[in-house]
């Protein structure tokens, strides 16, 4: 055995060595005798190796994240960085073993797996499901239903992404229900966190009469390229994406980073020539044939006051998946990782721009991006406002889809068990849950469509709402989520009711209630918008308010008219609101329309006289 000493380390070698290994040696001491440098390798701003540090620049030994050093990375990264957010499951494992709450680092890494410790609101987990498409089995339902009594508080709460809640789960039962959800084919990955969100698509999509395409078979394909890809745990922030295909439900797709939006284009099109990009790429501009397409928007996000934009582009159905999948790698790449507020797809598309976005997005992709114009477009029908509400028949024969009144999205056990039954029993066995927080129950023959009506009147539930109550929309709250000021779901049910009491509108209206600035309710979409926070030196719950909001063919978002008014004077405030406007509106005119034509001034003398 012969040990060759250097300056660092020992090389040991099981005989003699060769006179070209000497040669080597001899040669690399001498020149890091010379430099008094370690040994280095690096590479080049092309992605050579080499070993010149000259050549190598920033490469000396600093680690990046997508180009970010790791230095300047958000802590979040770094964790992420150190392990991947899908290689968690033994922490989950130990927490639960040890009946243990987690630390920041382990809250963070617990909601990829759908798992949220919402301390201070409540010293539990909540656990948030994927539901693609909003899409569930009588079967599934009962059993969340059991995961809900067995784990949780008896309850469970429908969400604005068509998703199920469920809260008051101990630490030791956070195997127990994460495998009882998978026992029933479904998962909570990625529904927190840095993820794409729960795929979201027509409430009505298969039996809507007056849809131009099925979107669910495009939700659940996303939802499974997601599972099967591990780079889309690791995404800048959160990302969101809906599938919008014409129905009498409203999506909500423009409040999405992504939205496709299905459309019509007819057989009067005109002749377009292609157009090359600033960065060299060519997006093709050209005349489709007639038939049905999607069109793409981009960055929504409404807690920033932005709805979606189209962005030019007409897709095939047939290519919306990979035109997804692209764009969701181009913000994976190029995201900011070093401002979490600023790391959202708008930031992106801010600082480059739409057409850089497209371009970048056509190098991932075989097939050429297509631009059409939208005018030329065939313009899609308005969606029914609380469409999603009361009985309406489907394109099949004798069938019907019963929209189910559920008071701000919560469910008991009792009433999960029992719209599960009346699916199975009169519909067939399958439900969906919509972004307006309640429950659809398709097709129900006509001859079981009066014995559905009084079963859910027995449940606790209904089939009927008010223009007021049918679009009563309300976040967590602070009795669940530590960023909301206000008990968000108790003072909706409360303001409904006060408001139902004192007058009757002609036309729907919806009232969204959020917790906090976040906006999970999309409060700036409401005809009335209504943002939690503190107020007064007693810090007393309140509302800044918003008037005009909308989504889909009214699009909007809504200006703040009122700010902290106490939730004691809220009721009183929008009683003479909705009086005031049903004296002074034009004949026909709705909420919105009349609060945008006026100034926000005029507004507050208005309502204040």
């Amino acid at each position: 055995m012969i040990e060759t000493l250097t300056s660092n380390s020992t090389v040991t070698a099981s005989g003699p060595f060769t006179t070209e290994q000497k040669e080597f040696l001899s040669g690399f001491l001498a020149g890091v005798a010379q430099r008094g440098l370690h040994p280095y390798v690096g590479t080049t701003a092309t992605g050579q190796l080499t070993g010149d540090p000259a050549q190598g620049g920033a490469n000396l030994g600093e680690e990046t994240i997508y180009g970010t050093p790791l230095g300047d990375a958000t802590k979040q990264e770094r964790w992420k960085h150190e392990e991947h957010p899908l290689d968690g499951w033994d922490r989950i494992l130990a927490h639960a073993e040890a009946g243990k709450l987690p630390d920041e680092e382990n809250t963070f890494r617990f909601r990829n797996f759908g798992m949220f410790h919402v301390s201070p609101a409540q010293n539990s987990f909540m656990l948030r499901c994927r539901i693609p498409a909003g899409e569930l089995t009588s079967v599934q339902l009962r059993g969340l239903a059991d995961i809900a009594e067995q784990y949780g508080n008896g309850k469970s709460a429908v969400t604005t992404r068509s998703n199920l809640q469920i809260r008051e789960i101990q630490p030791a039962n956070l195997v127990n229900v994460l495998t009882s959800l998978q026992a029933l084919g479904l998962t909570a990955k990625g529904s927190g966190v840095d993820n794409i969100r729960n795929i979201t698509a027509t409430p009505t999509a298969g039996f809507d009469p007056r849809e131009l395409l099925d979107t669910r078979p495009f939700a659940h394909a996303l939802h499974h390229y997601i599972l099967n890809h591990r780079e889309f745990y690791n995404l800048p922030r959160k990302f969101n994406v809906a599938f919008e295909g014409g129905g009498a439900v409203d999506t909500v797709a423009d409040t999405n980073d992504i939205g496709f939006m299905a459309c019509r284009v007819g057989d009067d099109v005109r002749s377009l020539a292609s157009t090359p990009t600033e960065e060299g790429q060519r997006l093709v501009t050209s005349s489709p044939a007639p038939g049905v397409y999607f069109r793409v928007e981009l960055c929504g996000i409404t807690g920033h006051k932005q709805l979606a934009k189209d962005c030019g582009l007409l897709v095939k159905p047939t290519e919306a998946l990979a035109v997804c999948a692209a764009m969701v790698r181009v913000f994976l790449e190029n995201g900011d990782r070093t401002d979490r507020k600023k790391a959202r797809l708008k930031y992106l598309i801010d600082k480059w721009g739409v057409e850089k976005f497209l371009a970048e997005t056509q190098k991932k992709l075989a097939f050429p991006l297509v631009k059409f114009p939208l005018e030329q477009c065939l313009k899609r029908p308005a969606a029914v406002k609380h469409g999603h509400i009361g009985v309406y028949r489907q394109k099949q024969s004798g069938k019907n889809y019963v929209g189910v009144v559920v008071p701000v999205g919560v469910l008991s056990v009792k009433q999960m068990h029992r719209l599960a039954d009346l699916a199975a029993n009169y519909g067939s066995g399958t439900l969906r849950l919509t972004p307006w927080q309640n429950v659809l129950i398709p097709d129900v023959p006509d001859a079981f469509v009066e014995t559905m009506k009084r079963q859910l009147v027995r449940a606790g539930l209904h089939h009927e709402a008010t223009n007021i109550l049918g679009g009563l929309v309300a976040c967590t709250g602070n009795t669940g989520c530590k960023w909301a000021a206000t008990d968000t779901k108790g003072q909706a049910v409360a303001l409904g009711a006060y408001l139902n009491k004192k007058l009757q509108l002609d036309h729907p209206v919806n009232i969204h209630l959020t917790g906090c600035p976040n906006s999970c309710a999309q409060h700036y979409v409401g005809d009335i918008g209504l943002q939690g926070v503190k107020v007064g030196q007693a810090s007393s719950e309140g509302y800044h308010v918003v008037f005009g909001g909308a989504t889909g063919a009214d699009a909007a978002i809504g200006r703040q008219v009122f700010t902290g008014i106490p939730f004691s004077d809220l009721p009183v405030l929008l009683e003479k609101v909705l009086k005031t406007y049903l004296v002074k509106r034009q004949p026909g005119e709705t909420f919105a329309t009349f609060t945008r034509r006026h100034e926000v001034k005029q507004l507050q003398e208005m309502f204040s006289e």
